[in-house]
């Protein structure tokens, strides 16, 4: 049996693979069929040797394979011997990032049963974060639940020990809106600050390019259209109470933010500003109604601000 785990949402086809394991261990008592091997290190020889090695105590093996892809001897000389593999009771585990289409992949998808961990969005990513919560033991409040996950988007490793620590802090009481604005600091870090910055200094080159690294790096769209939707917010705020001469923590916003947003809001007019938050909010109604699809929209954002 081959099984087949990847994608760039690595928590969790982490979390499935520990849950193979566990199970694995549970069922196989003695522990001593569980092989790791790691292709970068290793090559086909190796793990064909530990294939065909004889069992303890009759029992399946179950072999995690890490790296494969890199290796063109391993993915050529497997494809050779596929069936062999695929028609045995022991179990090979393929697990995988970041993949690329090719023969391999496909080939190996014919023949696996496979999972692939695309990241979450929307509602998707808002279910799973209200799950996770409340089987580590907490509750959370609607507008708590929108500001954790405009602040630390779909990267499942960081949502993770942001949740550890608003449910250590809270206790058993709900995790409030305030908890957010105090515990977490918001992902909207050096990139997306040095975009704002870009837009300010008219440099849309600059800005576009920013906007295609997170992409690349396989971050969200519709992510980046709600950080720049926050951060344009955030500035109008800002100036708004710099203009009235009021203390920049009634923003309520977290004391990082405040500090970055309040040097980028003197690049702005108000009127700019006005400009600029109704294009965001067309383009955010277009991306929502299907009329645009996001990666588009950042282009589209960019180009007219």
């Amino acid at each position: 049996m081959i099984l087949f785990l990847y994608g760039p949402d690595t928590y969790r086809s982490h979390l499935k693979l520990k849950e193979i394991i566990e199970y694995y261990k549970k069922t196989h008592k003695s522990g001593l069929n569980l092989f790791f091997l790691d292709l970068k290190e290793k090559n086909y020889k190796d793990f064909l040797g530990t294939f065909q090695s004889m069992t303890m105590f009759k029992e399946k093996k179950l072999i995690v394979l890490e790296n494969t892809l890199s290796n063109e001897e391993f993915k050529e000389k497997f494809l050779n011997d596929i069936k062999k593999f695929t028609h045995s009771d022991n179990i090979i585990l393929f697990y995988e990032k970041e993949v690329s289409k090719g023969k391999f992949l496909s080939i190996l998808k014919e023949n696996a049963k496979w999972q692939n961990f695309t990241r979450l969005e929307e509602e998707k990513l808002k279910k799973w974060v209200k799950k996770r919560i409340k089987i580590l033991g907490g509750e959370i409040a609607n507008d708590a639940l929108n500001k954790l996950i405009e602040f630390v988007g779909n990267n499942l490793w960081q949502m993770e020990n942001e949740i550890k620590k608003l449910i250590s802090y809270t206790g058993r009481e709900e995790i409030a809106l305030k908890d957010i604005r105090l515990l977490v600091k918001p992902k909207i870090e050096t990139d997306i600050f040095k975009t704002i910055d870009a837009i300010a200094q008219k440099n849309k080159k600059k800005a576009l390019n920013l906007i295609h690294k997170h992409l690349e790096k396989g971050e969200s769209p519709f992510y980046l259209l709600s950080m720049i939707n926050f951060q344009f917010r955030s500035i109008i705020l800002i100036k708004d109470l710099i203009q009235r001469r009021r203390p920049l923590k009634e923003a309520g916003l977290h004391p990082y933010v405040v500090k970055k947003t309040f040097f980028q809001a003197k690049n702005f007019s108000f009127h700019e500003l006005k400009k600029i938050y109704q294009k965001i909010f067309k383009i955010d109604l277009d991306v929502k109604s299907g009329r645009l699809k996001p990666e588009t929209a950042l282009d589209l954002l960019i180009a007219e601000i």
